[in-house]
């Protein structure tokens, strides 16, 4: 082993000792972290019990603990950050119920949800997913709870307590489709027309929110992935691995309405990746088709009767009406408590 040779591997040991290290002080960090915040929030509100003005406490002490701590101990301990405290022990009073995997600003966007079951599924596709605060915040502001919960034209008690307590399950195709897809990300005015080539580009260069808002285990494989059938060149849009169904995923982009020639058109490339690019390990391959706008009784014909996986969504280049969404849910819970009676 020459000099040169010698030396970058020591450096690269030790950069990987550093990495590691660093890794596991910043875990071991955030754990001191939550579980400190956790005990000002139950001396909070321990204290809070046995006072006989408790409102006048809440109004007032807060502010000279928040005046006390902060001349001690820095930033960190305003008055809205003790109440976070306060409600992060409330609302998880057993400490082992705290995920070390998600940070302290995680929780304070979490317990900005008043809704329990919401709440609970948002903070296990965060610790599932991984996502940082950032896409964590966007999931939320673009209601994918909602939208999930409305993506196959229902909803009912049973499906938003699954949610909640083990958060998106992907066990069958099904499971990963959305109606609608978000493209906010993508910056494109609403009702302007938009070449399909031009879709494809747009998200193409923000792979990585396009990533975030499919879900859970995709890997981007390619655009304009050729399909051979009979010395004609035919290309598929955009193709994903998703490594948690074990099966490509192939996207057709239609910036129209859905037409029922793109369903056959798909259904071609579908038989073709079962038969030429799939092997022994992988599942058949799903088809998803993102338009404009589709029609559910034609979707339904058009889908009906088919052995492959096809499905249709739409997407949107806004963020849905997140009131009207949840009224939506409330509607249909209310039915479903109604058919319960």
């Amino acid at each position: 082993m020459d000099g040169l040779t010698y030396t970058t591997s020591m450096i690269q040991e030790i950069k990987e000792l550093l990495s590691s290290t660093r890794q596991r002080i910043a875990v071991q960090v955030n754990t001191e972290l939550l579980s400190t915040y956790w005990n000002v929030g139950r001396i909070i509100v321990e204290h809070e019990q046995n006072s006989q003005e408790r409102a006048a406490y809440g109004k007032q002490t807060l502010k000279a603990l928040s005046k006390e701590l902060t001349k001690e101990f820095g930033k960190g301990f305003s008055v809205s950050n003790l109440q976070f405290m306060r409600r992060f022990y409330q609302t998880y009073q057993i400490q082992q119920t705290v995920s070390v995997k998600l940070s302290w600003s995680h929780y304070c966007e979490l317990l900005t949800i008043s809704d329990d079951e919401k709440r609970r599924f948002y903070e296990k596709e965060a610790i599932n997913s991984g996502w940082s605060i950032r896409e964590m915040k966007r999931q939320i502001a673009t209601s994918l709870y909602e939208r999930l919960l409305l993506s196959d034209g229902k909803a009912n008690k049973a499906k938003i307590l699954a949610l909640a307590e083990k958060g998106i399950e992907m066990t069958q195709p099904v499971d990963m489709i959305k109606d609608p897809y978000v493209f906010e990300f993508l910056g494109l005015p609403e009702n302007k027309s938009l070449m399909e080539s031009d879709l494809e580009k747009a998200l193409v260069e923000q792979i990585e929110k396009f990533l975030l808002e499919l879900g859970r285990g995709f890997m981007f494989v390619g655009t304009q992935q050729r399909v051979t059938l009979n010395n004609t060149h035919y290309y598929v849009d955009m193709v994903f691995y998703n490594k948690i169904l074990r099966a490509y995923v192939l996207i057709e982009l239609k910036t129209v309405k859905l037409m029922p020639e793109a369903v056959g058109q798909l259904n071609m490339y579908l038989n073709y990746y079962a038969a030429e690019v799939n092997d022994e390990h992988d599942n058949p391959p799903i088809g998803i088709i993102l338009c404009a706008d589709k029609d559910s009784v034609a979707a339904e014909y058009a889908l009906g009767g088919l052995s492959n996986n096809i499905f249709a969504s739409r997407y949107v280049s806004y963020i849905p009406n997140k009131e009207q969404l949840i009224d939506q849910v409330e509607t249909v819970l209310q039915e479903w408590h109604n058919d319960e009676k």
